[in-house]
């Protein structure tokens, strides 16, 4: 086992080393500077054609689902545990400054992500089954030819390796600990293998059961869950927050001043330094928000929209609601309420991280019985979610990468996945997030490659759509 976390830890170390941090923000700020800023200059229209359409009831045919419905579980996929435990990780490993960092990642995401979504839209086709299918190993294909369709493969092929890490084991490892500190916080076993095991158990059949039905099932279910779960974590955030109130300038101070000189913040003392700010800044955000990565636009390939701008705006609103709403409420919540309760130069930058801290943070207002069954909860909800999305990422990488044996191929993949969350419910939290992170690195490269070649494309579809005045009424 030490002699496979340590390649772990080196691929880990090679997939978000300095070239995969300019890489993802040069891709982004390149493509922001094409666009003209669209995720700044389009926002409004983004947000009035996403988040003021919610509830307007939408149409989708067989073998697709409503633009809603691709978004929520796009939604789904980047509404993680990453969102509370990976966000806490960042920040103590990477000191108050990583928080930054998180924010300028999102920030380009945003536009890397509509430009994956417009992609996924415009070379998606049908399957065997006639649902639509795309993301970035089609854009390859019918977007970059056949001399490219090595590439395609490449992303397919880690896409469904990063399922297990990403979409599988970090989630039920982290549903397992933040149950395990609810129920410790009642005087229960936190750490007893007999819960987690259950607990991947119960886990694995209602993923089985949800995935069967294929897209539209999945559709169905994150429309429903994804809203639920995103207001009542964004309700208690903002309770401890403003519960906190005083310590708001201290942790801004500490977040901005971490950002640039993590050294005048305790985690100097710890050895954090200004690239391992960075990285798990950045690192931590593309795993919250996924953009870069080129899941998400799976899930966006399956809509009945019709218009790759149309829905490529639910990428916009994607990354600002995964990171700047709610990765930031988790790390505002978490920094002000230990700060409040021991201030902000006796916390251990560094040496602990999990939703464990989060739970701490939050009893300074909730009690700590309260505020573990929220995490709890919403940690749990958050996770379940993600599981769904990213069972339907792996297996549409699966039928790319099987072509005619696809179906069967899929069925042996949704299988595998299933029994995986059930040992990932018992593995530690440290190598399972290295893992993640690791996979994701390599996942997103031949996507960033594709995403710089297939530019152009964007642009104009992005340019023909907005000098349209109808579009904008």
């Amino acid at each position: 086992m030490e002699t496979f976390t340590k390649i772990v830890s080196a691929v880990d170390d090679f997939a978000w080393g300095p070239v995969m941090l300019v890489l993802l923000v040069g891709t982004g700020l390149y493509l922001s500077i094409r666009s003209g800023f669209l995720q700044f200059t389009r926002f409004g229209y983004a947000m009035r054609n996403t988040l003021g359409k919610a509830f307007k009831k939408q149409k989708a045919g067989k073998g697709e689902v409503t633009p809603f419905q691709a978004m929520t579980t796009a939604l789904a996929g980047t509404v993680g545990t990453g969102n509370i435990a990976g966000v806490t990780g960042a920040i103590f490993i990477g000191g108050p400054g990583a928080v930054f960092w998180l924010w300028i990642s999102a920030l380009v995401g945003m536009v890397t992500k509509y430009s994956e979504v417009v992609l996924a839209v415009k070379f998606r086709e049908r399957n065997a089954d006639g649902d639509w299918v795309g993301g970035p190993m089609y854009s390859i294909k019918n977007g970059l030819g056949k001399n490219w369709l090595w590439l395609a493969y490449v992303f397919a092929f880690f896409g469904m390796i990063a399922s297990f890490g990403i979409g599988n084991t970090t989630q039920v490892d982290s549903i397992a600990t933040a149950i395990g500190t609810a129920v410790a916080a009642f005087g229960g076993a936190e750490g007893s293998t007999a819960l987690r095991i259950v607990i991947g158990v119960i886990v694995a059949i209602f993923t089985a059961v949800v995935i069967i039905g294929g897209i539209k099932r999945i559709g169905a279910v994150t429309e429903k869950l994804v809203p639920f779960m995103a207001v009542i974590y964004i309700v208690a955030a903002l309770i401890v927050v403003f519960g906190n109130i005083g310590q708001i300038g201290v942790v801004l101070g500490a977040i901005f001043q971490g950002a640039f000189k993590p050294s005048a913040i305790a985690g100097g003392a710890l050895g954090v330094g200004i690239m391992t700010t960075i990285q798990k800044g950045i690192a931590r955000g593309v795993f919250s928000n996924e953009a870069g990565l080129g899941s998400a636009p799976i899930a966006h390939a399956a809509t009945s929209e019709i218009d790759p701008v149309k829905q490529g705006v639910y990428g916009i609103f994607e990354v600002f609601m995964d990171s700047i709403v709610i990765c930031t409420l988790t790390s505002l919540a978490l920094l002000m309420g230990l700060s409040g309760q021991v201030g902000i130069s006796g916390i251990e930058w560094g040496v602990s991280h999990g939703s464990e801290m989060v739970v701490a943070a939050f009893s300074g207002i909730f009690g700590g019985k309260i505020s573990s069954i929220i995490i709890a909860v919403g940690l749990s909800l958050f996770a379940l979610s993600t599981i769904l999305s990213w069972s339907l990422y792996g297996a549409r990488c699966c039928e790319f990468l099987f072509g005619k044996a696809a179906k069967p191929a899929a069925l042996v993949y949704k299988v595998v996945f299933c029994i995986i969350l059930i040992i990932g419910s018992t593995l530690g939290l440290d190598l399972v997030w290295t893992i993640g992170d690791a996979l994701n690195g390599l996942m997103a490269i031949p996507n960033l490659i594709a995403l710089l070649a297939l530019s152009g494309v964007v642009i104009k579809i992005t340019k023909d759509y907005f000098s349209n005045k109808k579009n904008l009424e």
